[in-house]
């Protein structure tokens, strides 16, 4: 019955599911821890929700309306981890977008594969370079060999990545397997990694992974208690709320 009416409407709250099924509220969330380490959902917060497919990949106007608040709550933590004099990687991502505005750090680099980070980095005046290879017209992003063999020619203090999916035990994933390995190269050459993610990211799977759990912290805006016991000495999360 919760799967069903998970289908139909995405979304269940944990009073609703009590009332059908005439059941504790202790019942309620054990079925619902069951069927989430059964893949089949994600818990929310008073309830669950379905999960996204795994190749299912919004635009980046898509991406770049929603949860905007949370985005800019991340970002500008985030912007304040860059010191003076950093080599930086930017990925495409939407949240990743949100950084620049922030970024007041002084005789800072940036390498992004982003195409629409271009024109707000210029405006800052930051020494900016853009990776080669294909542009994905989805995320505008520079995806591919070229990509690849570009970031090989630097190195970074830190780069911050976003993420479709952050999961304990598959890690972080994203749909598309080339953007996947950029997003791994990137890290790769950097001494610090941060995926910036709001929260609807958690407990979510998509078909490409990038990184184990550990190879990256975590800044996000919300995660609920039984939740962050998952990732308990795996990896460190920042949680962001003003």
């Amino acid at each position: 019955m919760i799967l069903q009416l998970l289908k139909e409407q995405g979304i269940v709250k944990i009073h609703e599911l009590m009332e059908l099924t005439n059941s504790s509220e202790s019942t309620i969330r054990r079925d619902l821890s069951q069927l989430e380490e059964q893949k089949f959902l994600k818990r929310i917060h008073g309830g669950a929700q379905k999960l996204q497919g795994k190749l299912q990949e919004p635009s980046m106007i898509e991406k770049s309306s929603k949860n905007l608040h949370e985005k800019r709550l991340i970002a500008k933590y985030a912007a304040g981890l860059v010191e003076d004099g950093d080599c930086i990687y930017l990925d495409a991502g939407s949240t990743i977008f949100e950084i620049i505005e922030w970024l007041n750090a002084k005789d800072i680099v940036v390498v992004t594969n982003g195409l629409m980070h271009i024109p707000p980095l210029m405006n800052k005046g930051i020494a900016t370079y853009l990776t080669g290879g294909f542009v994905k017209p989805k995320t505008n992003a520079f995806i591919g060999r070229g990509a690849l063999a570009s970031l090989d020619l630097y190195r970074f203090d830190k780069c911050f990545l976003g993420v479709n999916g952050i999961h304990p035990q598959f890690g972080f994933t994203t749909p598309d397997q080339e953007e996947a390995m950029v997003k791994q190269k990137a890290m790769t050459l950097s001494r610090e990694s941060y995926v910036l993610a709001d929260s609807s990211k958690f407990s979510e799977i998509a078909f490409a992974k990038i990184a184990d759990i550990h190879e990256a912290s975590i800044i996000t805006n919300a995660l609920e208690d039984d939740l962050a016991e998952l990732y308990e000495n795996k990896t460190n999360i920042k949680v962001v709320t003003m």
